[in-house]
């Protein structure tokens, strides 16, 4: 069996499943990625180059859509330079676009696609409208723009076999009519590295000594708080968390709180409201913060993330209705005790009192009362982490999913890749149209237009 893959980063939400088949099952897997190419784990890496993007020529609404066109492209010429590159299922993320043109190379071969949002202006369990508290003000041309930015994974919708999306949350986007075409299967956590360690790095409050955690010393009396994101930003309540953190260092002195990520916006239009600044310089001009006890420890790798999660007495997280973070799957099971948004995505994970804590995202003293509460005694919380990491091992660990996963391949290598009986041509005979002087200008290649909220990569972190 031969997969083909295809994303624009490398290895984002198949590489350890590419992984997995290349070296257990010892299937053939390729992955076509902007990323430079090679080989690891057994995994060719086909690069494609964008020969071309928006640009401000283009109408704002429609530059997400030629983007993801050039995506196309990229793999396409990318593809058809390779004619002995032959695989017997493609899957791709959607929202790039790049499956598309696949089919007139591999006009037999089925695609399954995988989907994250689907996006819906107005909508009061999404992600626009969502943080009303901040008063920005949202321009009309982002919401004429959100109408069309679902033009891509229509196409992706209608050209795959079958598809599917990690939550039930995101899935109920979609359109009724595309929801039979639709499955729910979680992206898989490798369990290799995000686990609880035997409780180790966690040990009782009774036998702690001193530990160093992403570079920091703690002491044995001190208790340690996590919040990890990609990026700082409204979109992941990172002003939330950080009034949040404020009140619980204020209430437990004798607490060391870890926030993992960068300084960036990977998700709506922050920097249109700030005045030159970042979302986390924004936030931390608005009050006084000890930085000493909050401290910042830029991204980290996956096997330290995976430590550090698994030492954690508390982690927060919050999101707007959005797509859901890998992080906070990875620190559930790293069995940690989550403190998490009670926003639809996070609802659907966390069972508030039984593996994990929830709280109204627009409420920081409900954060800070709960964390508290369950930093004055860690031990006492401890089954909830427990509880935490055996959901995760029993429903969404890689292990788990891969059986679904498997069983989707199968499904759509039984599905036929054209109608079987194509319409038959039907002649039209029409007054032919002169044409005009001069035809419209093309558009430049070069000077690539990235408008406000917009991002290379639109999904996921």
């Amino acid at each position: 069996m031969h997969v083909m893959y295809v994303h624009q980063n490398f290895p984002a939400q198949f590489g350890h499943i590419a992984s997995h088949l290349a070296t257990r099952l010892n299937w053939k897997c390729t992955f076509v990625t902007q990323a430079p190419p090679g080989t690891s784990d057994g995994i060719e890496r086909i690069q494609y180059k964008l020969a071309g993007g928006a640009t401000k020529s283009n109408h704002f609404c429609s530059r997400t859509f030629e983007n993801t066109i050039w995506h196309c492209d990229g793999v396409f010429r990318a593809l058809k330079a390779r004619p002995e590159v032959r695989p017997d299922l493609i899957v791709g993320h959607s929202g790039f676009g790049s499956t598309l043109f696949l089919r007139e190379l591999y006009p037999d071969v089925p695609c399954v696609n995988f989907f994250e949002f689907y996006y819906s202006p107005h909508d009061p369990d999404s992600d626009m409208d969502f943080r009303q508290d901040l008063g920005w003000e949202i321009q009309e041309i982002k919401y004429l723009r959100s109408r069309a930015r679902n033009a891509m994974i229509l196409l992706d919708l209608q050209n795959c076999q079958v598809g599917y999306i990690p939550t039930n949350f995101q899935r109920s986007k979609f359109p009724e009519i595309y929801q039979p075409k639709l499955r729910t299967i979680f992206d898989g956590v490798d369990r290799n590295v995000y686990h609880g360690f035997n409780e180790e790095l966690r040990p009782p409050v009774s036998q702690r000594v001193h530990r160093k955690i992403a570079g920091i010393d703690i002491p044995p009396n001190k208790r340690v708080v996590t919040y990890v994101s990609r990026g700082f930003e409204s979109m992941r309540g990172f002003d939330i968390f950080m009034r949040s953190a404020k009140l619980i260092c204020d209430r437990y002195p004798d607490v060391q709180i870890i926030v993992i990520g960068t300084d960036r916006i990977a998700y709506g239009g922050d920097e249109g409201y700030l005045n030159g600044k970042t979302f986390k310089q924004w936030v931390l001009s608005q009050d006084k913060y000890d930085l000493d006890k909050i401290r910042f420890v830029g991204r980290i790798n996956p096997l330290e993330l995976a430590r550090v999660l698994a030492s954690s007495d508390l982690h927060i997280y919050l999101t707007v209705p959005f797509v859901l973070s890998w992080s906070m799957m990875d620190a559930m099971s790293a069995g940690a005790v989550v403190l998490g948004s009670a926003t639809s995505p996070v609802k659907e994970m966390i069972r508030n009192g039984e593996n994990g804590f929830l709280a109204d995202f627009f409420k920081p003293e409900e954060f800070a009362e709960k964390a508290v509460k369950v930093l004055c005694n860690p031990d006492e919380f401890r089954p909830l982490g427990r509880a935490a990491e055996q959901m995760i091992q029993e429903k969404y660990s890689l292990d788990a999913v891969l059986p679904e996963m498997l069983k989707l391949y199968e499904e759509a290598r039984t599905m036929p890749t054209e109608p079987p009986h194509p319409p038959k041509p039907v002649r039209v005979t029409a007054t032919p149209v002169a044409p005009s002087a001069s035809p419209p200008p093309r558009p430049s290649a070069g000077k690539h237009s990235h408008p406000s909220g917009s991002r290379k990569s639109p999904f996921r972190g």
